[in-house]
């Protein structure tokens, strides 16, 4: 097939939907279709031709937040998405922005089916503005996503069950729809010897160092454990809120380690930790929560309403109460003093690895593209 990606952003490999997009384009290209890719900065992969636009031009404020984020919106360019999707078979967007919009647009004037993705939570958008809170602005936000962009879709892929029931429940509209995962990489399922990285008891937590993702609950909670002496932390990723979190952790004393990881790193490190903290407020899929119970780590999970990530959670003792550092010192001192209880609720986790694998979901994904790409043969 002839496939057509559109990506509103593009920037550095540490975001979901960034690293969605380059495994999704990196198997289908290597599945020999013919992907041409509309882009900012462009995908190094064979098989894929990059058209490329200008980033959007922000204001001030909006242009800080993108930077400090590291990613970079772009600019609808109508010349160069029409060539991209001319002679396509099917059009694919990553997300319902300004690129997006411009390429559904055209898309249907050239009569060529259209699948989109489902990676942007409201509160993605509004904890920037200080409105995470604020369900009436949160659900003006789906409601838009859903009458400029979902509703001409073919087929929406939702990474999973729970942004599927927070949309179709809050526009009150259903659009054919397939929960299909990101999954996880292969390299997280190979056979690593398992090599302690201290004599402490090792906490991690991956993910970016952003107001969403609450990482100072894990802070707050070692150091009201009564065991913070005996821990340390493993902060995995980047983020604007870096300093903020650093400052916190020199003030309470905590042996804590600040890392963005390559990809053998972080399975190097995942296997040579004890526990895996998940402090996501907000979010779609937590592929790192995923990727700690692959690599065999007990997982304990922020209860939050706005993240899907509390669904991987199989027992009470993997929950912690919402931004609760109290509730989550109590669940760290339960695993650190009972390892045979760590070991079994482990035993547990270890039946669901096969469900994760990328492989699979991405055949799922191509199927996907497949199926909307027949529609007008």
């Amino acid at each position: 097939m002839v496939i057509t990606i559109i990506c509103d952003v593009s920037g550095e490999a540490n975001n979901g939907t960034t690293m969605a997009t380059y495994n999704l384009i990196r198997f289908l290209a290597k599945n020999g279709h013919k992907l041409r890719v509309v882009s900012v900065c462009g995908y190094d992969v064979e098989n894929v031709e990059n058209y490329f636009v200008r980033p959007f031009k922000a204001g001030p404020i909006v242009k800080n937040v993108l930077k400090r984020n590291g990613v970079v919106l772009a600019r609808k360019d109508q010349k160069v998405i029409r060539r991209a999707i001319e002679g396509c078979d099917v059009v694919h967007l990553q997300l319902p922005f300004k690129l997006g919009k411009e390429a559904l647009k055209i898309a249907k004037e050239l009569n060529k089916p259209v699948t989109a993705s489902f990676h942007c939570q409201a509160e993605n958008i509004t904890a920037h503005i200080g409105l995470m809170k604020c369900k009436t602005i949160n659900d003006l936000i789906y409601k838009h996503f859903y009458k400029s962009v979902y509703r001409y879709c073919d087929i929406i892929h939702y990474p999973t069950q729970f942004i599927k029931d927070v949309f179709e429940s809050t526009t009150g509209c259903k659009i054919p729809g397939l929960v299909i995962s990101n999954g996880v990489k292969e390299a997280f399922f190979a056979d690593v010897e398992k090599k302690r990285l201290s004599d402490k008891f090792t906490i991690i937590c991956s993910g970016r160092y952003s107001k969403e993702k609450h990482q100072q609950t894990l802070l707050n909670a070692v150091w009201r454990s009564g065991y913070k002496d005996n821990i340390k932390i493993i902060l995995a990723g980047s983020g604007p809120c870096k300093k903020r979190l650093g400052k916190l952790a020199n003030k309470l004393g905590l042996d804590c380690h600040f890392n963005f990881y390559s990809q053998e790193e972080l399975v190097r490190a995942l296997h040579g930790s004890d526990l895996y903290v998940h402090t996501s407020v907000v979010e779609i899929e937590a592929i790192s929560c995923t990727e700690a119970i692959v690599c065999g780590l007990v997982p304990v999970i922020n209860d939050s309403p706005l993240s899907a990530t509390r669904n991987f959670a199989l027992t009470e003792d993997n929950l912690y109460k919402k931004n609760d550092a109290d509730s989550l010192a109590q669940r760290i001192k339960d695993f650190y003093l009972n390892p045979l209880k760590t070991e079994e609720i482990r035993r547990q986790y270890e039946v669901m690895k096969d469900s994760f694998k990328q492989s699979e979901c991405m055949k799922s994904m191509e199927e996907m593209l497949f199926s909307a790409g027949q529609k007008n043969r």
